[in-house]
C-alpha cells in the first residue's frame, strides 16, 4: 500500500500493524532494526546511501513496499556486492524481513520503515541502479487512483534518482493497474519500456525471484504481468 499526499502531509491508506509479533520477531524489531534502519538526514541535506553499508557496495537497489521481504532478502543473498534499501510501513512485514536477514546473515540490507516518499527526496541524483515495485495495492476504484505509487510526482523523483540505463521493475496481477502504469510510463520522456512482444510482459525477467504474493495470485488463477522500464540517458544539461 502507498500513502497519498494531502497538502503538505502524508496520509497512509492501509494498515501499519497486523497480528501481534512472536517474541523472536519482537526482539528483532527492538534490537536488529535500529542497526539497519535508514534515518532521514537533516532538512536540506542529502543522504549518502553508499555510506549506509559496512562494505561500500557496487551500487544501490531500492524496493518500494517490500511486503514480507522474501524478494528483497533473496536478491540481497544473490547479489552480495549490491546495497539494498527496502521501504515498508507494515511492521509485520518489516519483522519478517528482519527474520530473513538474521537467518541468512545478510549485511547488505537496510530498511526504511516508513513511507517511501519520505525517503526518496533525501537521496542524491542518479544513485540507484535498480528500483522494484512488486504487486502494490492496485487501488482499483478510480477515485483512489491518486493513491497509486506510479504517478507524475513519484516518476519525476524516480527519474532523478535512477542512474542512466537503470531499471525500474514493476509487477502486478491487476490488469487495471497494469493499464494505468502503461498510461503513465509509455511515452514518458525519461523512461523506455523494454518490451518487443507479449512474452516480455507475460513472462518474468530471467533473474526474477517469485514472491509469496505472486504464488498466491497464480494459485487463485490471476496472471501476473511484468513490466521493465529503463531510465533513458540524460541530456548534456540534465
Amino acid at each position: 500500500m502507498i500513502a497519498a499526499p494531502v497538502h503538505d502531509r502524508l496520509y497512509w491508506h492501509g494498515r501499519r500493524r497486523g497480528r501481534p509479533l512472536r517474541p523472536h520477531r519482537q526482539d528483532l524489531v527492538a534490537n536488529l532494526l535500529p542497526r539497519l534502519r535508514v534515518s532521514l538526514p537533516p532538512a536540506g541535506q542529502l543522504l549518502d546511501p553508499l555510506a549506509l553499508f559496512p562494505e561500500r557496495p557496487r551500487e544501490i537497489w531500492l524496493e518500494v513496499g517490500f511486503g514480507s521481504g522474501e524478494h528483497l532478502a533473496a536478491q540481497a543473498q544473490r547479489h552480495p556486492d549490491i546495497g539494498f534499501i527496502g521501504c515498508e510501513v507494515f511492521v509485520n512485514g518489516v519483522a519478517t524481513l528482519l527474520d530473513h536477514v538474521d537467518r541468512s546473515g545478510l549485511i547488505n540490507v537496510r530498511i526504511f520503515d516508513d513511507d517511501a516518499r519520505l525517503l526518496l527526496p533525501a537521496l542524491p541524483p542518479a544513485c540507484l541502479g535498480r528500483a522494484f515495485l512488486l504487486f502494490p495495492d492496485p487501488w482499483p476504484k478510480l477515485r483512489h487512483a491518486k493513491r497509486r505509487f506510479v504517478g507524475a510526482a513519484n516518476l519525476e523523483i524516480l527519474a532523478r534518482l535512477l542512474a542512466d540505463g537503470a531499471e525500474f521493475r514493476i509487477a502486478s496481477d491487476d490488469s487495471g493497474y497494469i493499464r494505468w502504469t502503461l498510461q503513465q510510463m509509455v511515452g514518458h520522456p525519461d523512461f523506455l519500456w523494454r518490451a518487443n512482444g507479449p512474452r516480455d510482459w507475460r513472462e518474468p525477467p530471467a533473474d526474477w525471484l517469485a514472491t509469496r504474493y505472486q504464488r498466491k495470485a497464480e494459485t487463485a488463477g490471476r496472471r501476473p504481468f511484468f513490466l521493465c522500464f529503463e531510465r533513458r540517458q540524460r541530456g548534456p544539461q540534465a
